[in-house]
């Protein structure tokens, strides 16, 4: 520094304050390797003290914080305005203006407060003080050009790396699967086992088509998949049973389509809170990224593949994904169509609810306004239509139903070869790292305990692993025997009769749902008010369609209610008869609950209660009123004597419903000429039914 000037800007007004030490790398990996700018920054304290000031502060929280915007926050930074603000400090030393700024807002406020609170700053150069004019252009010059420069250094390193990749050739860290050969090249990793296993997450996501069955068959079949995790500050592969976000990233990663994406996830600035903050988006097709290359390199699958993949993750959705056009991933439910209806007069896609003591009872219903006040648009139950288009499905894939065995035959003896092809590799690789154990441990000096204890215990441990990977091998083994020719012949026997398998019990309801979206794309249903009719418009894979009416399916408390019959029957019995009796009457009517049960006493009381029936009351019935039974025993005949004057007319009794009990009135017993004939067959033992022979009689003669 120049020492003249030096000693004429430095007053004792300011030797009177403190002198602040601001030191600052942009980088973590500045801090960690540039030591000597360090060192440089730090010596700035012995120039303090050489300029006379006695209060010397080093401000270094701002170690590894770029200053390039004023929204990153650097404490040390803020620290140092506030105590200018202060009026506590005298000088300000920087090894150079751009340690303290990158950006015209800071620096343009440092500038500010130091005019007015008098504070010198310095670099490496000389010393500058704010109130004179020259020093204030020179400093707001230099401060300009520290902007400049970065700037420009930005550019030409962007410039740089998009026209690299453009070729194709910027690679940073590549995923699992892959390895740069010569610094630009993306090959497939050589090693055999992260090739096979790499294609293996493909082809079971295609053949199970959801994201955590696929994480979890590799965690029941226990195949290890590979990973970056930075090692000792690089980045290694590692063997480990996959979480679930890491298939997810693999499936949805366009490089194993064998592609290259650069710019894939762009920056956008926004303003929160008054400062503007950098966000990174995704871009929705990869069309709009900087840098997209087809077929650049070899792929794991094809890029048709690709898609269909991405259209079936985007269709599964999740349970707090809001995209009300996904089909939603298959899962367990009594729904068949699940994801497949789609209104035909709003056009949203109908949900499903289930109902019933069970919660099984699927009904179909599009939400409509229903939540901004208004009402459903469609609702009708799901058995009958899930019956109906079962019906259709098998109808379409029944002259398939050979083929599919053959096809399922094939499936299963690939998916035991593909877990043990998995294991065998994983076997290889552990045979290998413990020979290399070993040949670790025997090279070393027996008699070096401290590093041969070690290494004797990594030999231990990868020789476990082995045995692991053997007995597992052996289990499956044990588990997948291959299929003999009786197991083949009842795969073709439940081929030619697919029918019956798909209405079996034990038919699973989520294989019988992914049949159904294998083969339908969508279903248009609408519903006709007034005939009660659901038109349906079947959209199958491959563009046909096929258009049916069916009726609308009752609800279960229309369908399953109590007829009007059994209603009235209940309703004139009740008034003398308990629910036994009724229940007899019923039954010899050959009549059914709504459900279709026989009627019992407790299912009468209860119909009853439901359709507020009263139960008889013994205190105002008549007491003249007597069955047929209570009739025999008043007037000492049989109930034989009594149907036969009951037959001629003789006798009046009623019936309320078929089957019902008889009702004779004691009165019609008491009077003539029902009581002329029974005392004439009580004396005579002869039943007289001819009336004109009982009038010439008097009651003496009888």
């Amino acid at each position: 520094m120049n020492g003249l000037q030096t000693n004429q800007k430095i007053s004792a007004a300011h030797l009177a304050r403190k002198a602040i030490i601001y030191i600052r790398q942009s980088s973590l990996k500045q801090v960690k390797d540039n030591m000597e700018s360090q060192r440089l920054q730090y010596a700035l304290t012995e120039s303090a003290k050489h300029f006379g000031f006695e209060q010397i502060e080093v401000i270094d929280c701002d170690l590894g914080i770029s200053a390039s915007t004023s929204t990153i926050k650097r404490e040390g930074f803020k620290q140092l305005l506030a105590d200018v603000a202060l009026g506590d400090v005298g000088l300000i030393l920087s090894r150079e203006v751009s340690r303290l700024s990158r950006n015209d807002k800071d620096w343009c406020h440092l500038m500010e407060i130091c005019k007015l609170f008098n504070t010198l700053i310095g670099d490496a150069e000389t010393i500058y003080d704010l109130n004179m004019l020259d020093d204030q252009l020179i400093l707001g010059i230099k401060g300009t050009l520290s902007v400049v420069e970065l700037s420009v250094l930005k550019m030409r390193l962007l410039q740089g790396q998009e026209e690299k990749a453009r070729r194709g050739e910027m690679v940073r860290i590549l995923a699992p699967g892959y390895i740069c050969a010569d610094g630009t090249k993306i090959v497939k990793d050589p090693n055999l086992r992260v090739q096979e296993v790499m294609q293996l997450v493909f082809k079971t996501f295609s053949r199970l088509g959801s994201i955590r069955q696929t994480y979890r068959w590799f965690h029941e079949e226990n195949i290890e998949l590979p990973v970056n995790k930075p090692v000792n500050g690089r980045h290694q592969l590692v063997w480990q049973l996959p979480v679930q976000c890491f298939i997810s990233s693999v499936l949805h990663n366009p490089l194993y389509a064998g592609a290259y994406v650069y710019g894939r996830y762009p920056r956008k600035v926004k303003i929160e809170d008054g400062q503007a903050i950098k966000r990174q988006s995704r871009i929705t097709s990869f069309e709009e990224a900087k840098v997209f290359i087809k077929d650049h390199h070899e792929a794991y699958i094809d890029w048709e593949t690709y898609e269909k993949n991405q259209r079936i993750m985007k269709n599964n959705g999740g349970n707090f994904k809001g995209d009300e056009d996904t089909m939603k991933a298959v899962r367990d439910g009594h729904s068949l169509l699940n994801g497949l209806l789609r209104c035909g007069h709003c056009g949203k896609k109908l949900t499903v609810r289930y109902w019933g003591k069970k919660g099984t009872a699927a009904r179909y219903l599009c939400p409509g306004d229903f939540d901004s006040g208004g009402k459903y648009c469609i609702g009708f139950g799901g058995a009958t239509v899930d019956k109906y288009f079962s019906s259709i499905v098998l109808d379409a894939i029944t002259p398939l139903s050979m083929e599919a065995s053959l096809l399922a035959i094939e499936q299963m003896t690939h998916q035991q070869n593909d877990s043990r092809n998995a294991l065998t590799r994983q076997l290889q690789q552990a045979e290998y790292e413990a020979n290399r154990a070993f040949t670790q441990y025997d090279e070393v000096d027996a008699t070096n305990r401290l590093v041969a204890e070690v290494l004797e215990a990594r030999w231990n441990q990868t020789l476990k692993s082995v045995e692991q990977c053997k007995a597992r091998l052996v289990e499956l083994d044990a588990q997948s025997e291959p299929i003999n020719a009786i197991q083949r012949a009842k795969i073709l026997e439940l081929g030619s009769n697919f029918s019956s398998v798909w209405q079996a019990p034990a038919c699973p309801m989520i294989l019988k749902k992914k049949i159904v979206r294998e083969l339908i794309n969508e279903i248009i249903v609408s519903l006709d008010e007034e005939s009660q009719q659901l038109n349906f418009i079947i959209h199958w894979h491959g563009g046909s369609h096929t258009n049916f009416e069916m009726q609308k399916p009752l609800s279960g408390a229309i369908a399953h209610k109590t007829a009007l019959e059994d209603i009235e029957v209940i309703r004139k019995m009740a008034i003398r008869y308990p629910d036994d009796a009724i229940a007899r009457v019923l039954g010899k009517l050959n009549r059914k609950t709504g459900k279709g049960l026989r009627w019992t006493q407790s299912r009468v009381a209860y119909a009853r209660k439901k359709y507020q029936i009263n139960a008889p009351n013994l205190a105002t019935l008549d007491p003249n009123i007597l069955t047929l039974g209570q009739a025999v025993k008043y007037s000492g005949v049989s109930d034989t004597t009594l149907m036969r004057l009951i037959e001629a007319n003789i006798l009046a009794a009623k019936q309320l419903v078929p089957y019902a009990p008889l009702e004779i009135n004691r009165l019609d017993l008491d009077a003539e000429p029902v009581i002329s004939i029974l005392n004439q067959l009580k004396k005579t033992g002869k039943l007289n039914l001819k009336r004109d022979t009982l009038k010439n009689e008097t009651p003496e003669s009888i």
